[in-house]
């Protein structure tokens, strides 16, 4: 198909390369970098538009707190047979940056300046080209700087602003951008220093240092609102901006909400149900839900009854007690509900989970001082939503302004995919917890890192933004210990660490909680291999346990580590780094911060600082 780049995984269109970003291809052997349209054009260039479109997934509690009807996957093309029309429906990616560089002459100037073939994406320098040995072409790339700014606007880098023309330099008069001459962005000796933007009209030069910095673009131009990704979508800004790399990991944090499906929402009846449950949520009288049924079982609700091998009247009961439940779904935190499910003993009533299953392991009296529950999660099923993204800063607030919008209006669906995997599951001594996480050295060290993200989050945000979450010990020793077991278990069955996610339950008062979740984090078919989940077994979870607390206990950096020498000012952590607890950012749901080791093994001085200090001397 003329002008298709190249094909992504469906994972990376709702995370690293969801709408909004930026993304490289390689198209004809040239470079083309563009960035994601928005889901307008997902229900334009693939129709049926909205969740009439087949390739939808369902998660009644996430629905329910993002407000949506459903979710739909990143769509993919359909095979056809030989003699049928090939599919040509392709989402759609936006050229950005417009300015391009020829790695040959160094010239950059707009894409339309450079010479392309008919139906491709590639651009090619001529006069170089022409040069080459045997007419190969020489392919234009994309320039290396943009503009962002944090409400998650992007635009071109400001070159003729950061040049400096002299006042009589035709080009600085010119109306039209798409017709510039050009600039020579070439360099002359090594960094940044050495990379120095010209004008041969008018003999101006600049080099390209302090780009990066701060108060150069606090008496630059300021952001004029540019969003590429959304058709006519540009809005008022005016904010300051800053100039980042094409590819920084800055210029694109997916801001993500996921769940766990749970019972009465992962069994066969929720599965059977698909899009009735929304017209049955809507009913304005559910005294006469029986009666509506009947009349729908006449028809295409005939199908869901033999399936599930249900009357009319036992479906109406069943909806009924499940719309009960659906009032009662919180949706500020999803997580209390999932931690009552892996720390209550499995009912009857789980026989017919389709997404859920969990066994029960002992706990052994090696590891009963510390820990209260062992759940080996043999079946799982996790739908993860992207509702919008941040620039130059990680996501912080969900409600914030500064989360950018998938579309120009809002929609009734979400992108989303969903991981089947497995995992283990372990809850803390409640007992122990309370009584250690009350000891003076062990509040004050969690109070340090509560107190840093609350000053950088009135920062962010201004006086008047909502208060954050509390950072308090107990999250911070989940957390750590979540990181602890994940670099454990890559050893100990083999997963990577990138395929390994936790997933934290930490909570005081009504909503208790003290406990994590390792899984299976690709949606591939690693996590359905049984490999982790049998790490949960009674006589192997507790050597796993009692090795992941040994290997962080010394670190290779110490004892400039331990002494919290080492860890970033803005991670709000103690004692960590990349040599002990740091796990990779796809697996951390917290961008490894809130991270303590110190918390698990103590200080080093046997103060009794460490919730394991016991286990490591016992050993």
């Amino acid at each position: 198909m003329k002008n298709e780049l190249q094909e992504l995984r469906r994972s990376a269109v709702v995370t690293t390369f969801g709408p909004g970003s930026v993304v490289d291809f390689r198209a004809g052997g040239g470079a083309v970098s563009g960035i994601a349209a928005g889901l307008e054009e997902w229900d334009r260039s693939f129709p049926p538009a909205g969740m009439a479109h087949p390739q939808v997934i369902r998660e009644t509690r996430l629905q329910k707190k993002l407000g949506v009807k459903g979710f739909r996957t990143p769509p993919v093309t359909l095979e056809r047979g030989k003699d049928d029309e090939p599919d040509t429906r392709r989402l759609v990616a936006v050229r950005f940056p417009n300015w391009l560089q020829c790695p040959g002459c160094d010239v950059i100037k707009p894409e339309r300046r450079w010479k392309g073939d008919p139906g491709k994406a590639y651009r090619y320098c001529p006069s170089c080209t022409e040069k080459s040995h045997g007419g190969n072409k020489v392919f234009v790339i994309p320039v290396r700087f943009v503009m962002a700014c944090k409400q998650g606007h992007v635009d071109e880098f400001p070159w003729d602003w950061w040049v400096g023309h002299t006042p009589d330099c035709a080009i600085s008069k010119r109306d039209n951008p798409d017709r510039h001459p050009g600039l020579l962005l070439r360099s002359e000796k090594p960094g940044l220093a050495g990379l120095i933007l010209s004008c041969n009209k008018c003999g101006a030069r600049r080099s390209m240092d302090g780009v990066f910095s701060k108060k150069t673009w606090e008496r630059g131009p300021k952001c004029r609102g540019r969003r590429p990704w959304l058709a006519n979508g540009d809005e008022k800004c005016g904010q300051e901006q800053n100039a980042v790399q094409r590819g920084a990991s800055n210029l694109f944090f997916a801001v993500t909400e996921s769940a766990l499906s749970i019972p009465p929402w992962s069994d066969q009846v929720q599965e059977a149900l698909g899009d009735w449950w929304s017209a049955l949520v809507n009913l304005d009288d559910l005294s006469k839900l029986e009666d509506y049924i009947e009349l729908l079982a006449k028809g295409d609700l005939e199908s869901v009854l033999k399936e599930l091998d249900m009357t009319p009247a036992e479906l109406a009961e069943v909806i009924r007690a499940r719309l009960t439940s659906y009032g009662q779904v919180r949706t500020d935190d999803l997580r209390p509900a999932e931690y009552r499910q892996f720390v209550t003993e499995p009912g009857r009533s789980r026989a017919h989970d389709i997404d859920f299953e969990t066994r029960r392991v002992a706990v052994a009296t090696e590891i009963a001082p510390w820990v209260s529950r062992v759940v080996r999660a043999v079946r799982l099923r996790e739908v993860r939503a992207l509702r919008g993204f941040t620039r130059i800063n990680p996501p912080g607030d969900p409600d914030s302004p500064e989360v950018a919008a998938l579309s120009k209006e809002p929609l009734d669906w979400l992108p989303a995919i969903e991981v089947r995997g497995e995992g283990i599951f372990l809850a803390l001594n409640e007992e122990r917890l309370s009584l250690w996480e009350s000891r003076p050295d062990v509040v004050k060290r969690a109070a340090e890192c509560d107190t840093r993200h609350r000053a950088d989050w009135k920062d962010r945000y201004g006086d008047d933004a909502r208060s954050p979450e509390p950072i308090t010990a107990r999250y911070m020793l989940c957390h750590t210990l979540a990181h602890a077991l994940m670099r454990q278990l890559t050893l100990e069955c083999g997963y990577s660490s990138a395929s390994l996610q936790e997933r934290i339950y930490a909570g005081t008062g009504d909503d208790s909680m003290a406990g994590l979740l390792i899984y299976t984090a690709t949606p591939d078919s690693d996590g359905t291999l049984g490999g982790l989940e049998r790490q949960g077994k009674a006589g192997r979870i507790e050597g796993i346990l009692q090795r992941a607390i040994e290997a962080i206990e010394w670190c290779s950096s110490d004892p400039i580590c331990i002494t919290d020498m080492m860890g970033a000012v803005n991670s709000y952590s103690h004692s960590v780094c990349h040599a002990c607890c740091l796990a990779p950012e796809t697996s951390c749901e917290v961008f490894n911060s809130f991270l303590d080791r110190g918390l698990l093994t103590g200080d080093g001085t046997g103060s009794g600082l460490g919730f394991f200090e016991d286990m490591l001397r016992r050993s």
